[in-house]
């Protein structure tokens, strides 16, 4: 009741970003954009207070950090989150994918082999393909329940796959082939970005050598100097 009363003070256009925000977290989910708007507005309210009460010329410092704060907050909250979990389902993808492969080669159709698949495996992937199984037990189509997959799909790399299978399922080819040669691409792109990652390792331990080692350093080397010093001019 409180949710739809407070819906009233947004538009429509904003709570449907955070809802295309939400659904891309997963199923697992269990908020939606009223509640992260109503939490958005009540945190930028506390925190336009407490400048403005404890911080000099908070009157003027107030407002401008108060509406950063508002502005830059679902992208700050959200994407690290989306970004963490289409690396999270990639990997899952690897092993998935494969699995369900195997499956259709053994013979199962396709909608046997998402089900089978999906009990089998353990992971973030599976849960989302276990709410297509859903969905289709309760009335719902295989392509609209894979439609609906590619929304909460940050990975466009697993989101290709999911398109496949739906041309599969529409069209009655084969998509093994294609499953194969799209789990060697996800595989690929993984290795390049650990290598990406593994490159920047030198700069990131530079940057804190600089930062923290060396001034440390330099007061191990200079302090005994520095207090024979001190010493030296209080005697």
């Amino acid at each position: 009741m409180i949710n739809k009363l407070t819906s009233l003070f947004y538009r429509d256009k904003t709570l449907n970003k955070i809802n295309q925000k939400i659904k891309l977290l997963g199923i697992n989910a269990n908020y939606d954009a009223v509640t992260f708007m109503n939490f958005r507005l009540c945190t930028s309210l506390i925190l336009f207070l407490i400048i403005l009460n404890f911080v000099n010329f908070g009157y003027i410092i107030a407002p401008i950090l108060t509406y950063l704060y508002y502005i830059v907050l679902p992208n700050m909250y959200f994407n690290p989150k989306i970004k963490k979990r289409e690396k999270e389902l990639e990997r899952n993808a690897l092993y998935f994918f494969e699995i369900l492969a195997l499956s259709l080669e053994s013979g199962n159709n396709l909608m046997n082999a998402i089900d089978s698949t999906s009990r089998s495996i353990d992971s973030e992937l599976s849960l989302e393909f276990k709410e297509v199984i859903r969905e289709v037990k309760y009335g719902k189509s295989l392509d609209e329940s894979l439609d609906n997959l590619k929304y909460r799909i940050p990975s466009s790399a697993v989101n290709n796959i999911i398109l496949n299978i739906k041309e599969s399922n529409i069209f009655g080819n084969s998509i093994i082939d294609t499953l194969y040669n799209q789990i060697d691409y996800i595989r690929e792109k993984i290795i390049l970005e650990s290598r990406a990652y593994i490159a920047k390792l030198p700069l990131k331990i530079s940057i804190i050598s600089v930062v923290f080692f060396i001034p440390l350093l330099l007061l191990l080397i200079l302090g005994p100097v520095l207090l024979k010093y001190i010493l030296g001019n209080l005697i």
